[in-house]
């Protein structure tokens, strides 16, 4: 176990330039390149094409684009990379199934007896789960005429979840946001309808904190309230559409649609901006288990933004092509650099400590071609 320490100031607040939902939606594929003047890609020996296939989480889908984009012109455009957003539960499934080379997801996989059980009745191998980056997940709402940043305690973001607090003029909500008018305005909530790694995420805090929650955490819950959405697109879409809306995304999501995020309640009863530099706060000083398995659904620090998680990628401990290894391998390395961390800090995800880096990088180097 090892104690991890997040660098808590390489934030700031910046335009983020984001893909299209419907490229989000459709799946994602690095392509093009950029050549240098022999006709080979800079720094590449390889003569054809190496197509990797990936397939999970909704909630990095922003980044994994730029990062394999970035990868393909700027570093090797014999490297293609696609990755389609599905949702956390079916890109476990693939990558259990065996029909990608790796998957993504912000539950782990030892959290599902069942998926554990299924993956090691395939193989004869445990799971690797390799933390990339970690994010967290805001409330978004769409609310017109109500100009102000508005926030929740934890007694009322339980209760709107919950469905005990119904409507927008509701006393709980207005006296969270002192000299705020709000409407008589019914609440909407919008939940995830796939099976989700950002509703794990949630349902995680929310199963924590909310003393009458009666649905547990898991990818998949029986909601007690709201309308579904397919993937972070599906619940933006449905915020955006219904006014009175609130639902949960990734913040990256919230900033592609330009959504109001409103601040919530953490556990020492501050109201952090929900920033990247405030959700590392929450790994800060946490011991990373050795399976990478890590969980923080109530973070300790004072500051910490308080519904952050990671996301892992899933590898395979062997593989039968070595030029697809070599390859993956290539590009998980360069987005744990210098070029990769600068893409994930421009699009506000949380990059890895070193200490982490260091331990994913033996893990890859353990990897075998057979």
């Amino acid at each position: 176990m090892l104690s991890l320490n997040f660098p808590s100031q390489l934030f700031s607040w910046r335009s983020v330039k984001l893909l299209s939902v419907a490229a989000l939606s459709a799946g994602l594929v690095a392509c093009g390149g950029e050549v240098a003047n022999n006709g080979e890609t800079e720094g590449s020996g390889r003569t054809s094409t190496v197509a990797i296939s990936g397939a999970g989480a909704t909630f990095p889908a922003p980044l994994f684009q730029r990062w394999f984009d970035t990868f393909n012109r700027q570093v090797d455009s014999m490297v293609q990379v696609s990755y389609q957003s599905v949702g956390s539960g079916a890109g476990l499934e693939q990558y259990i199934n065996g029909t990608v080379d790796f998957g993504a997801s912000e539950a782990p996989i030892t959290e599902s007896a069942d998926r554990l059980k299924s993956f090691k009745d395939a193989y004869p191998y445990e799971p690797l789960q390799l933390p990339l980056v970690g994010g967290y997940v805001i409330f978004a709402y769409n609310l017109p005429g109500v100009d102000a940043e508005l926030k929740f305690s934890r007694t009322t973001y339980c209760g709107i979840v919950g469905g005990t607090i119904t409507n927008w003029n509701d006393p709980a909500i207005a006296a969270d946001n002192e000299g705020v008018e709000f409407p008589d305005q019914p609440i909407t909530f919008v939940h995830r309808s796939d099976g989700s790694g950002t509703t794990f995420v949630f349902t995680n805090h929310i199963n924590t904190i909310c003393p009458d929650w009666p649905a547990g955490a898991g990818t998949s819950v029986d909601w007690p309230v709201g309308i579904g959405g397919q993937g972070n697109e599906g619940v933006a879409a449905g915020i955006q559409q219904n006014e009175g809306a609130i639902g949960y995304l990734s913040y990256a999501f919230a900033q592609l649609n330009n959504i109001p995020v409103a601040r919530i309640e953490n556990k020492a009863g501050n109201f952090p901006d929900p920033l990247p530099a405030n959700a590392s706060l929450a790994f800060e000083g946490v011991e990373m288990p050795d399976d990478f398995a890590l969980l923080v659904p109530d973070p300790e620090h004072p500051d910490a933004y308080p519904i952050s998680g990671l996301v892992w990628v899933m590898v395979y401990r062997e593989y039968s092509d070595a030029n697809k290894w070599d390859a993956l391998k290539e590009v998980l390395e360069w987005t744990l650099g210098p070029e990769g961390r600068a893409i994930t800090e421009e699009l506000f995800y949380v990059p890895m400590p070193d200490s982490i880096v260091a331990r994913i990088k033996k893990e890859l180097d353990a990897v075998t071609v057979k």
